[in-house]
C-alpha cells in the first residue's frame, strides 16, 4: 500500500515538517536566512571609534619630540652655551681676518667647523651610539689646540699692529682662546670622571 500523500515507497516525501512548503516546485521553495551580521572587529588603536586616520597620525608627529626641540633643550645646557658661542665667536673672528688679512682666516674656519661638528653630536647624542670615537677626549684635544693656536696667532697680530680689524681680531682671539680655555677645563675627561665618582663614595653615604 503507498505511503500517505500519493508517494511511492522509497520515495522521498516532499513535504517536510516545520518547512511549510513544497521541495519540488523552484518557485515553492523558501529563501534561504541571510547570514547573520557580522559584529565590527574592534580597532587596534586605543582611539575612540569615528577618529580619522590623519587625525591619529598628527597626534603621534607632534607628541614626538622634534629636532628644534632637542636644539633649544640642548642649546640650554652649559655645553650647549659653549659651543654656540664658540661657534658665534669664530664667525666674527673670521669676518675681522676676511676684512684686514686672509692669513689668519683658516684657523677661525677650522675652528668653527669642529665646534659645530660637537654641537650637532651632542644635540643628537651621537656620542652615546657612535662608540667608536672616544668624544670626550677629542673634545679636549680640540679645544686645547683651539688655546695654543688663537693665542699664538693673536699675539702675533697684535705685535705686528696692523688696521683696525686686524686688531679687533686679534683682541677676539685672546678672547676665543679664554672661551676654548674653559671649555678645555670643564671637557678634561679625568676631572668628569672625578666629578661623577664623588657622589658613589662610600664616606658620603648613601645617594
Amino acid at each position: 500500500m503507498g505511503r500517505p500523500g500519493g508517494c511511492a515507497p522509497g520515495a522521498e516525501n516532499p513535504w517536510r515538517e516545520g518547512q511549510g512548503g513544497f521541495r519540488g516546485g523552484g518557485h515553492l521553495a523558501r529563501p534561504a536566512p541571510a547570514p547573520p551580521a557580522s559584529a565590527p572587529r574592534a580597532s587596534r588603536s586605543s582611539a575612540p571609534l569615528g577618529t580619522p586616520v590623519h587625525a591619529m597620525a598628527d597626534s603621534e608627529r607632534l607628541s614626538a619630540p622634534g629636532c628644534w626641540a632637542a636644539c633649544t633643550n640642548f642649546s640650554r645646557t652649559r655645553k650647549g652655551i659653549l659651543l654656540f658661542a664658540e661657534i658665534i665667536l669664530c664667525l666674527v673672528i673670521l669676518i675681522c681676518f676676511g676684512a684686514s688679512t686672509s692669513g689668519y682666516s683658516f684657523l677661525s674656519v677650522i675652528e668653527m667647523i669642529f665646534a659645530a661638528i660637537f654641537f650637532v653630536v651632542y644635540m643628537c647624542d651621537l656620542h652615546t651610539k657612535i662608540q667608536i670615537i672616544n668624544w670626550p677626549w677629542s673634545d679636549f684635544f680640540r679645544t686645547l689646540v683651539a688655546v695654543i693656536l688663537y693665542l699664538i696667532t693673536s699675539i702675533v697680530v697684535l705685535v705686528e699692529r696692523g688696521n683696525h680689524s686686524k686688531i679687533v681680531a686679534g683682541v677676539l682671539g685672546l678672547i676665543a682662546a679664554c672661551l676654548f680655555g674653559y671649555d678645555a677645563y670643564i671637557t678634561f675627561p679625568l676631572r668628569q670622571q672625578r666629578h661623577t665618582a664623588a657622589p658613589t663614595d662610600p664616606a658620603d653615604g648613601p645617594v
